[in-house]
């Protein structure tokens, strides 16, 4: 069911429910930061419609620099305003920032320490038509390992609007994962959000009778206390298959009685060890899913905390050692197996090593 605490959308698992692409979100929440803050400056690689970044333009084109086709400046042009008192934001494809300029990023803003933030757009498979050498299935890799760098991947474009708000307010260097299509709405404005904290988003109840709660959102905060958790899976999410991974968790408990807890890991580094662990603890069993590679990405980074604090079973879903290729999004997510079949695959697979 879905978890009161969070308020999320309550039209998520209907056929009309809002859908907006993730960069709409990272633009809006620049525009946003840049009111609150004068010191927020933002510069782009000849992509500003593209990554939305052409609402902060518009707004304040004298905090505004267009760097051209050039990601190794963008990044140490912004490094040295940092430098000087302003908070950078930059944005590009992910493919080119942080793919095409990941030393300088390195060299010029980690290992100095400035707080520049790093908006990477058109992230994985579902960029769709544009193909494999603009598919970035690498990005998350390529950031967490860089000491300093804060990694978030949202949910969905009002998380996006919360994280690039939050990172405004940060000394750190930090990079925000951003999907192209448009993504279902999950969140709310009373969702809760804070960098390096995850939250539950979906949960199977059974209350004190026995029987089984199906009443999805309704239950109220109240109403918990003569409930329990039937999870015998979790399944830890990140970025736009959150959604997915809650239709899963959704099908597999209404449809098999099978029950599957989703956490939405937001950010993925620093990463929010105690959900995880607590998360691994309850349920015996994870699933990891995620729109990228599945070595060093998200997964890898959750196996990390579990292999020394709960070692469990776990499944990976994501992309296995591929490069991406043209066609439609979501025939690309169902090819590269990203989609519900494969998550309830997963957490089946994995609740029959738990219990072997």
């Amino acid at each position: 069911m879905l978890y009161p605490q969070v308020r999320l959308n309550h039209k998520i698992f209907d056929n009309d429910v809002p859908q907006v692409p993730i960069r709409k979100g990272f633009g809006e929440g620049l525009l946003a930061a840049g009111e609150a803050d004068p010191r927020v400056v933002g510069l782009c690689a000849d992509l500003t419609e593209s990554t939305q970044m052409h609402l902060f333009k518009n707004k304040f084109p004298e905090r505004f620099v267009e760097i051209g086709v050039a990601e190794q400046n963008l990044v140490t042009v912004a490094s040295g305003m940092a430098a000087m008192g302003k908070i950078p934001f930059v944005s590009s494809y992910a493919m080119f920032s942080p793919g095409r300029n990941w030393e300088q990023i390195r060299t010029t803003i980690c290992y100095n320490d400035r707080p520049v933030k790093i908006a990477g757009s058109h992230a994985g498979v579902s960029v769709g038509p544009d193909g494999g050498t603009h598919q970035a299935i690498e990005d998350i890799a390529l950031m967490r390992v860089l000491s300093r760098m804060v990694v978030i991947s949202p949910c969905d474009a009002i998380e996006a609007r919360k994280a690039t708000i939050a990172a405004a307010k940060t000394n750190t260097p930090v990079y925000i994962r951003l999907a192209r299509e448009k993504t279902p709405i999950i969140t709310t404005e009373e969702t809760p959000f804070e960098i390096g904290k995850a939250q539950v988003f979906f949960e199977p109840r059974i209350h004190a009778d026995g029987n089984a709660d199906k009443r999805g959102f309704e239950i109220s905060v109240n109403q918990r206390g003569n409930q329990r958790s039937s999870a015998s899976v979790g399944i830890v999410a990140t970025g736009a298959l959150v959604y997915k991974a809650i239709l899963a968790a959704r099908e597999l408990w209404e449809k098999e009685k099978i029950g599957a807890a989703v956490l939405n890991l937001s950010t993925i580094k620093p990463i929010d060890e105690k959900a995880l662990v607590k998360l691994a603890r309850e349920c015996g069993a994870i699933v990891t899913v995620e729109e990228h590679q599945v070595a060093g990405g998200m997964g890898s980074a959750v196996a990390e905390v579990l292999v020394r604090t709960v070692p469990v079973p776990i499944e990976f879903v994501g992309v296995t050692d591929q490069f991406g290729q043209s066609g439609k999004p979501e025939e690309l997510l169902e090819h590269y197996g990203l989609g519900v079949s494969h998550i309830k695959a997963a957490a089946k697979k994995v609740l029959g090593r738990k219990n072997a």
